[in-house]
């Protein structure tokens, strides 16, 4: 009787899903395409300066707020780079080929001046507590910045963002594990356990903890996975230009078709949109804590996001499996196409090729869960007050464990829905804030900035 209900379950999710995130993916692009152009392309314009914030350059620590540049973009990034950079691009490119990479490119162009405003504008509207302590997001910039007439929306928002943290950044990256870790038969409910004592152990000690975890885990999951993929690319260099070559002529190929040629766009948009999480109101939850007094500063660092999520990480999956050869030699897909890539990538030990693949599985979806409860609780604080926080947290653990244990299919229907009601709340309050956040930018890009030394040479002056 259980598996009836959640075999119903699962078709109601599966119709549902599909037919909301069909129209949200041009609603998505259109929002990124707006704020590009209406920003006049800031995320090419103004990368460089991108690059000197999150080094630390402009960081005063006396500046209200709880973390730093770099690790509010680690935490938003341990929440953005996951399972999606290995089953996502893998599962793009089996169903539209390699030129759903290319699709997953513009994505990520996009969204990069899509989560500049959207983190702007959280930071701007942030709320600072007594304790010192920030809480910022969606639901703040949409009832502070429309108007207390909007605060339906905002609710709606953190409503759904509540879901989605159970879901997208809970649920499914619990699944995908036990799933991995079951082909070494392991029981799932025991991996449950496992990982979801290990994310309690982060969780209750707030964005702090979350912060200063994910600002050593990024990096460190970065460095093994992109560079592992680097030396296969070096195995395989014969084959670069070629992939490449793939990628472009395949992203607009009617050898299939006008049919083929839609499958190529959507598969590859509705990926990287997935991946990168830009206009979706996640992130500007993590960047409202950055410690910085100019909010269009922390709005440069953010959209860095979909830079490194989608243009280096997707991108280094996508070419290690097309220039293998994989996608002709088998028929796998998801995680398991991107464990043969690299096993066959790694011709000289090709075990330790999987080990790879299963330790970032691992940390990236690790980093994802623990990162998404920040999203939650900070939602659940804007709905029912500080108080509800610790009991949120102890929910998701509980949460945790069950996406370990419960169908695949009915897991990541039930996440996409609530990632998807969550972003049209966003995408209304970013469009009708743009007069203000043009302002904001055109304020701070007219003025001189001192970097935190020059600001001490000229206080001791």
């Amino acid at each position: 009787m259980v598996n009836n209900l959640v075999d119903q379950l699962t078709q109601i999710t599966e119709t549902f899903s599909g037919w909301i995130s069909f129209p949200l993916i041009f609603i998505l692009l259109g929002t990124g395409f707006f704020v590009s152009f209406s920003l006049r392309w800031i995320q090419f314009r103004k990368l460089k300066h991108s690059f000197q914030v999150i080094g630390g350059k402009y960081d005063n620590p006396d500046d209200e707020g709880d973390v730093t540049h770099f690790q509010a973009l680690s935490a938003a990034l341990s929440a953005t780079i996951g399972i999606g950079n290995i089953a996502g691009v893998a599962l793009a490119v089996r169903l539209g080929g390699p030129g759903a990479l290319f699709w997953m490119w513009v994505t990520a162009l996009l969204g990069m001046a899509l989560k500049y405003a959207e983190c702007t504008l959280s930071h701007h509207y942030r709320t600072i507590h007594e304790d010192g302590s920030a809480s910022g997001g969606p639901m703040y910039y949409i009832e502070r910045g429309l108007g207390p007439r909007w605060k339906i929306l905002a609710t709606a928002f953190a409503s759904f963002a509540v879901i989605c943290s159970f879901c997208t950044g809970n649920m499914n990256q619990a699944n995908t594990i036990a799933q991995t870790f079951a082909t070494y038969h392991v029981p799932e409910w025991l991996t449950g356990v496992i990982i979801a004592f290990l994310v309690g152990l982060v969780i209750i000690g707030g964005i702090k903890r979350i912060a200063a975890v994910a600002s050593r885990l990024v990096p460190t999951m970065a460095i093994l996975y992109v560079g592992s993929a680097l030396v296969i690319l070096v195995i395989y260099s014969d084959q670069i230009l070629p992939s490449f070559a793939k990628v472009f002529t395949e992203a607009f190929s009617l050898k299939a078709g006008w049919g083929g040629l839609i499958a190529v766009i959507m598969w590859g948009i509705r990926r990287g949109l997935y991946s990168n999480e830009a206009g979706q109101g996640s992130a500007p939850i993590a960047h409202a804590a950055a410690k910085t007094k100019e909010s269009v500063r922390e709005g440069t660092v953010a959209l860095m996001g979909p830079f490194i999520d989608t243009l280096i990480v997707c991108t280094m999956t996508g070419l290690t499996i097309i220039s293998t050869g994989v996608l002709e030699s088998t028929d796998l897909t998801g995680a398991q196409l991107t464990r043969e890539a690299f096993r066959l990538g790694f011709t000289f030990a090709p075990e330790l090729g999987s080990i790879i693949v299963n330790a970032s599985v691992l940390l990236f979806a690790y980093t994802t869960m623990v990162a998404w409860s920040y999203y939650g609780d900070r939602s659940i604080e804007y709905l029912l007050g500080p108080k509800a926080i610790r009991p949120y947290r102890w929910v998701y653990v509980f949460f945790n464990f069950l996406g370990a244990i419960l169908p695949l299919a009915f897991v990541w229907n039930f996440g996409d829905i609530a990632l998807s009601l969550m972003t049209i709340p966003n995408l209304i309050g970013v469009i009708f804030l743009m007069s203000i956040l043009k302002k904001m930018t055109n304020d701070y890009f007219s003025r001189k900035h001192l970097t935190y030394k020059e600001y001490l040479q000229q206080q001791s002056a």
